[in-house]
């Protein structure tokens, strides 16, 4: 398979799409500067009053519920609603899916209101989105992303959308096709935000790319190689996070294309 995936980074930052984020109090602040630094432009609205004229004006919509309220939950749902209605990629991050009954009901909700574009999150919630019985520590992942591909071609084949697995190895599924990328390093797993603005900046690209495949797969290949040019410089959480930020505004699209290891 060829991914268009520096093409990809150029298009982004050319259009700098708005980014409609429902996302979680704990990574606002991060995912809206990722999303800078890589050249998109954020947006964090979650009253129940504004959501759908947000969407409406944004490139695509990113539904993470890291942190759930019943309001929020309800603007979730009008926000995909309005999305659907419009045409307009969902990426739904289903943090923490199989922790609680409450997180897990949330999530049949939003399933149900209108299908995801894009599913990304770790191995334990994909497995636990697809109904397997497994045991999660919070929003940690217990599962690798290589198990879970067998669930993420269920949720794929069931709702239609890619589904995208962050791990040691990311795995991106979309029916019978499945792309591996390896880039990235451990210590990205000791910085709270780097999921969700994997999430954020996929959908970044799903609002230049219309291939939601090729969007993840760009998505997934860029927060790698932006973690491992970021280790070049810091080997500690702190200073590793303000370098990562740098990483995404410094990385060409050249670079990019030559440091992805996709399979």
């Amino acid at each position: 398979m060829k991914f268009n995936i520096a093409e990809n980074l150029a298009e982004l930052r050319a259009r700098s799409p708005l980014v409609h984020n429902i996302t979680n109090f704990v990574v606002m602040n991060y995912t809206a500067n990722a999303l800078l630094a890589v050249g998109a432009s954020p947006v964090m609205a979650h009253a129940v009053e504004e959501v759908e004229d947000m969407v409406a004006i944004a490139g695509a919509l990113v539904v993470n519920i890291g942190t759930l309220s019943p309001l929020w939950v309800e603007g979730m749902k009008k926000a995909m609603l309005a999305a659907a209605k419009l045409g307009k990629p969902i990426v739904l991050d289903p943090v923490g899916a199989g922790a609680t009954p409450y997180r897990n009901q949330v999530l049949s909700e939003l399933l149900a209101t209108a299908a995801p574009t894009l599913i990304r999150g770790n191995g334990s919630e994909i497995l636990a989105l697809a109904g397997v019985n497994i045991k999660t520590k919070g929003v940690d992942s217990t599962a690798s992303s290589i198990d879970s591909i067998q669930a993420a071609r269920l949720l794929s084949d069931k709702y239609g959308c890619v589904v995208s697995v962050s791990g040691a190895t990311d795995v991106i599924v979309s029916g019978e096709k499945v792309a591996y990328v390896e880039n990235g390093v451990p210590l990205m797993t000791r910085v709270t935000g780097m999921g969700c603005s994997a999430s954020a900046i996929a959908g970044a690209f799903s609002a230049v790319q219309p291939d939601a495949f090729e969007a993840a797969v760009s998505a997934a290949a860029l927060m790698g190689v932006c973690g491992e040019k970021a280790f070049e410089k810091a080997k500690l959480p702190g200073s590793f996070q303000i370098a990562f930020l740098d990483a995404l505004a410094e990385v060409t699209p050249e670079v990019l294309e030559r440091l992805a290891i996709i399979k």
